[in-house]
């Protein structure tokens, strides 16, 4: 359970009957067989106004769901390690401008993959600025079946056997998808603002997260490893996907991972990423613990792509990229309710999170769900801003 201040929802200007109404739809989903469970986080004006659990932690074992349950938060890590790197770049360990190739030699002289085949090379050096924002150039190997995409598959560079400076080294021995600075792709840049980490610190990227965000934010559970322990909360999803049938697999987590993926490779559970959220919230505070200034805040949860073209799927339209998160440019073209300069990520397996500043507004969503999570998050911001009574 998480110790935050909490509030009925009233007292914050939200409506209890409203949120009772989306825990409800929630339960109709789970007792259709549409996802285990879940556990869900709203915060508002500095205080918790809603922590429930819903469904099962388990869909082979008959125990709830329990506030405490830890999930796979596959890419809501990128945030937690953008982070990071501004913390670093708030030392004066590095500049957003510096090129990556500065600190990972491998990264220096890259490739660029041209229509016909062959390769060109970069027009521009991979900058830090280019990895928080994915504009780097390097891409994720299940994006497509291009030659690029068979390039990383050929490589493994998603094998779990390998260290992040190994991936660093495979990655620099092959081309890049788009030059440098030119075009959003979702990619592996975190994984390597991961290592850059490591060398700029001289620890492991999970002694650092652990060390530098985690202890002294007072988030427990957060890590690359779920211990013997703690195993025992640990949330599972179905082993096929009830829409499609197909296998689901998700990451192991149970033994201490070689490989600790920046982008993509701890578990954490509601309550410790509400504190995260909540940090992000208040412009780098969280109590007496300041991470980072508010003006670096502003920075990361301003848009950086300007008139660079995305990934219409991926990002969709209406939405920019900070150092770290997506970001609404305006009221309208989403498709779900939010204010201009809300900001989020989510993971592969369902689970997501939203910072709205103009409402004081934070929601931590976890779920264990591949094939689910499209539909959650948009069912999710269409009810929690329907709770809103004020």
């Amino acid at each position: 359970m998480s110790d935050l201040p909490t509030a009925r929802p009233e007292e914050v200007g939200l409506s209890t009957q409203r949120l009772q109404a989306l825990g409800a739809r929630l339960e109709e989903r789970i007792a259709a067989g549409h996802l285990p469970g879940a556990v869900l986080m709203v915060l508002r004006r500095g205080r918790v106004a809603w922590q429930a659990a819903y469904g099962r932690r388990d869909p082979a074992k008959p125990y709830p769901m329990r506030p405490d349950s830890i999930f796979r938060i596959y890419s809501m890590t990128k945030p937690m390690v953008s982070v990071g790197v501004m913390m670093l770049v708030e030392e004066g360990r590095l500049l957003l401008n510096d090129p990556i190739g500065q600190y990972l030699p491998a990264l220096a002289r890259m490739q660029v993959a041209t229509p016909g085949g062959g390769t060109v090379p970069a027009a521009a050096p991979i900058t830090v600025q280019d990895l928080l924002r994915h504009t780097s150039g390097l891409t994720y190997e299940f994006l497509g079946n291009g030659p690029v995409q068979q390039a990383y598959n050929a490589a493994k560079v998603f094998r779990h056997a390998q260290t992040n400076a190994d991936q660093v080294a495979t990655l620099g021995s092959l081309p890049l998808a788009h030059q440098p600075g030119t075009r959003w792709e979702y990619s592996r840049s975190t994984d390597v603002l991961g290592r850059l980490i490591e060398v700029l610190s001289g620890l492991t990227l999970g002694a650092f997260l652990s060390d530098r965000i985690c202890r002294p934010l007072g988030m427990a559970d957060t890590a690359f490893q779920v211990p013997p322990a703690k195993q025992g909360r640990l949330a599972e999803g179905f082993a096929k996907d009830p829409e499609t049938g197909a296998d689901q697999v998700l990451l192991p987590v149970t033994q201490p991972p070689q490989f600790e993926s920046g982008g993509g490779g701890m578990v954490s559970t509601a309550a410790d990423y509400a504190r995260f959220v909540q940090m992000l919230l208040e412009g780098g505070r969280f109590r007496s613990t300041r991470l980072l200034s508010r003006k670096t805040v502003d920075l990361m949860r301003a848009d950086h792509l300007g008139d660079r073209p995305a990934d219409p799927v991926l990002l969709g339209e209406g939405w920019g990229f900070g150092l770290g998160f997506a970001v609404r440019r305006g009221p309208g073209l989403v498709p779900t309710p939010g204010s201009p300069g809300m900001f989020h990520w989510s993971g592969m397996a369902g689970t997501t999170f939203w910072v709205d500043p103009a409402e004081q507004l934070g929601v931590v969503w976890m779920m264990q769900g591949i094939g689910q999570r499209n539909h959650y998050r948009a069912l999710l911001r269409d009810m929690v801003y329907a709770a809103i009574a004020d």
